[in-house]
């Protein structure tokens, strides 16, 4: 816990207050939108990896398939070959997971910067400024003169979720779009292809349980965020909605910059 305030709450602290008194005309909103999008550029490298990683399994899902297809009497077999598959096509099936925690660490400690704020009358916690950062001993919690952003905020929920619907689409958007530009006459052929494989096997075909799983999470993760917005603060709620923003825009220029 010691090692997490000094590394990761203690720098957020500061750079927030030295926002909020510097540059952000005493305005908390303004702030944490900029720490935010600070933050968001340290991590430029692990949130880049992160999309790459994602947009690569997407990408060799056919591949999988038809493994999943061709060893379905053989589980070990078949995650061995898959296992290699992801070696050919360079790509880590865990690689999303640790720009994910690290995200999660810092909406942590940015909760709990503002609820200690909110803790202490909105007093900044003068033992916990660096030596170069100015006091301004009281902080503003209202965003742009009108949002409480200690209070929960209907609107910016919806916004927030609105946007966390967005950006997983985007994700998803290549895929579909894949799908879609198949002719007629191959999708005929790949129906026929299923009734055939279904009438030997005996057996309906497998579900595509990955591809449900990322229909489920385009709208249980937004529904979460919603749920979030209307029950904490908003000001936690407006870090998530810049971030969210930031990767949207970050995953457009990479998928704009792939496709080019």
């Amino acid at each position: 816990m010691e090692l997490f305030r000094t590394l990761v709450y203690d720098p957020i602290y500061n750079v927030l207050v030295g926002l909020y008194d510097t540059v952000a005309f005493q305005d908390f909103g303004i702030a944490i939108i900029l720490t935010t999008v600070i933050l968001k550029f340290l991590l430029l490298p692990l949130s880049k990896k992160q999309i790459e990683s994602q947009k690569g399994l997407q990408e060799i899902q056919p591949k999988i398939k038809e493994l999943q297809k061709k060893h379905k009497d053989d589980k070990e077999t078949q995650a061995r070959e898959i296992m290699a598959l992801y070696k050919r096509e360079k790509i880590n099936p865990f690689g999303g997971c640790l720009p994910l925690i690290v995200q999660l660490i810092f909406f942590i400690a940015i909760y709990r910067v503002l609820i200690n704020i909110d803790n202490a009358e909105f007093a900044v916690e003068a033992g916990t400024l660096y030596p170069f950062i100015p006091n301004p001993e009281m902080i503003n919690t209202l965003f742009l003169g009108i949002m409480d952003l200690t209070e929960p905020n209907i609107f910016l929920a919806v916004i927030t979720a609105g946007a966390q619907y967005w950006q997983m689409k985007m994700m998803m958007k290549k895929r579909d779009a894949e799908k879609a530009e198949k002719t007629k006459k191959e999708a005929k052929e790949e129906k026929k292809s299923k009734k055939k494989a279904k009438k030997d096997d005996g057996a309906p075909e497998q579900p595509d349980f990955s591809e449900m799983m990322n229909k489920q999470m385009l709208y249980l993760f937004p529904a979460l965020m919603l749920f979030i917005g209307i029950t904490f603060g908003s000001g936690l709620v407006l870090y998530w909605l810049a971030s969210t923003l930031f990767m949207i825009a970050q995953q457009w220029y990479i998928m704009r910059k792939a496709e080019k």
